[in-house]
């Protein structure tokens, strides 16, 4: 085993990770994490950075040509969302339904927009865009802790909508169902039950927090509500249909034109354009508005390919193999190991499409051997991909913060719990289901 190689992707994470934490950019501190990486394993290391094919170069590159659309148009629609009041008046549309005497109704009633927006096939960006700033005003009218926000979203967007709820048509359902030549309903047992119990336990930890929010007295920061520009007290709002309507042509282009190449792209514009003409009177500068949107969308879709470029080539170097040797060896049903080492791959990756995709590639042949059943292996590579993708250098998390104005040590805990610790809960209901014959 290629001790001297392990140590070097270890370090490698304790580089990002701490460069994180001293609050240096992931566009710095991801390259030179890599460095650290390659400079224990025995490869071309100027090659593997900036060569044409398999570098680190190459793995950003990809992920900005492939992503870049999706960031701007999303960062485009939430300014004109938030900055032409249309998220206020949603958000005063939906406490005037849900209350406020109880902020633990508000906080369900965002958890169940963000699972019905992501099972209808919304990318997990945009939804964040969308949300975020809709979201801000109700919790500042129920005067409740801002740092909050991360779990019923993250709830929704991130957990069985993504992973296990059978026909979820999440990249996280459709890449292993394009590899093994199953379908998008592939183990519909272990997703139902999955599904129940990650409902239950994030419903039980969103209301634990929030109590023991409430028993410190914790109220709505002032700071992050000073984030976005265009806050006017006393500006006149956008009735909730208007609001709304391009929020629903989004969704609706989306459902009903799933087969059209593209379509996300074409959905983001019209929505766009609805809100342009709708929000003129709210917005006295569109080209101002234009310009932030742009700005900040670049940002972040270079924040979050630096994350999976590093992983990329974490995960690429000779001596991952040698780890993933020690994760077989797991004793358990065989479906445990390919779990852990999935969510292991997500982990270092801080992509858990990425780990979907070298885990199908490299190791899944090895279960299908073993007899495993393709449909199983479907659901549990999808599930364990995401039981370590909340890390200190996730590009989700960081673009989330970055939206929401929320530091690493106010998300991170709260963000790791809602996904990743309900994906362990998930997991152990797999390997009981395995050891049963259920799965």
């Amino acid at each position: 085993m290629d001790i001297l190689g392990i140590l070097g992707i270890l370090l490698g994470i304790l580089t990002v990770i701490l460069f994180i934490v001293k609050k240096f950019n992931i566009i710095v501190a991801a390259p030179i994490a890599t460095i650290v990486v390659l400079l224990f394993n025995d490869v071309d290391i100027l090659a593997t950075v900036f060569g044409k094919e398999s570098s680190y170069m190459t793995y950003l590159a990809g992920f900005v040509a492939s992503n870049f659309a999706i960031f701007l148009l999303g960062s485009i629609l939430a300014k004109y969302m938030d900055m032409g009041g249309a998220t206020v008046s949603i958000a005063n549309k939906i406490l005037s339904i849900v209350g406020t005497k109880n902020p633990y109704n508000a906080l369900v009633a965002l958890f169940i927009i963000s699972a019905v927006l992501t099972y209808g096939g919304i990318n997990v960006f945009v939804i964040i865009f969308a949300l975020v700033p809709m979201a801000r005003p109700i919790f500042q009218q129920l005067n409740i802790s801002w740092k909050l926000v991360i779990i019923p979203i993250f709830g929704g967007t991130s957990t069985f909508t993504m992973t296990m709820l059978p026909g979820a048509p999440s990249m996280h359902n459709i890449v292993p169902s394009n590899a093994l030549g199953t379908s998008l309903t592939a183990g519909a047992l272990i997703g139902i039950v999955t599904t129940i119990a990650a409902i239950i336990f994030i419903l039980v930890f969103m209301k634990i927090v929030l109590n023991r929010s409430l028993s410190k007295n914790e109220v709505f920061e002032s700071r992050f509500a000073e984030i976005e520009t265009g806050k006017e007290e006393n500006r006149e709002l956008p009735g909730f249909f208007i609001s709304f309507l391009p929020i629903l042509v989004l969704l609706a282009t989306i459902l009903i034109f799933t087969d059209v190449p593209y379509i996300i792209y074409i959905a983001l514009i019209l929505a766009i354009v609805l809100s342009a003409i709708f929000f003129r009177k709210q917005i006295k500068d569109q080209k101002e508005l234009l310009s932030l949107g742009a700005n900040e969308s670049v940002g972040s879709t270079i924040t979050t390919g630096s994350t999976i470029a590093f992983g990329s080539i974490a995960t690429g170097v000779p001596a991952f193999k040698g780890i993933f040797s020690l994760i077989q060896s797991i004793p358990g049903p065989p479906v445990l190991s390919l779990m852990v080492g999935t969510g292991l791959i997500g982990g270092i990756t801080a992509s858990a499409v990425g780990a979907i995709g070298i885990s199908i590639a490299n190791f899944v042949p090895y279960y299908l051997e073993l007899g495993l059943d393709p449909e199983t292996i479907h659901r549990a590579v999808a599930i364990g991909s995401v039981s370590l993708s909340i890390v200190p250098y996730s590009g989700f998390l960081l673009i989330f913060n970055k939206i929401t104005g929320l530091t690493m040590k106010e998300s991170f805990r709260n963000g790791f719990i809602a996904v990743c610790v309900t994906h362990w809960v998930a997991m152990a209901i797999v390997v009981i289901m395995a050891v049963m014959g259920l799965a």
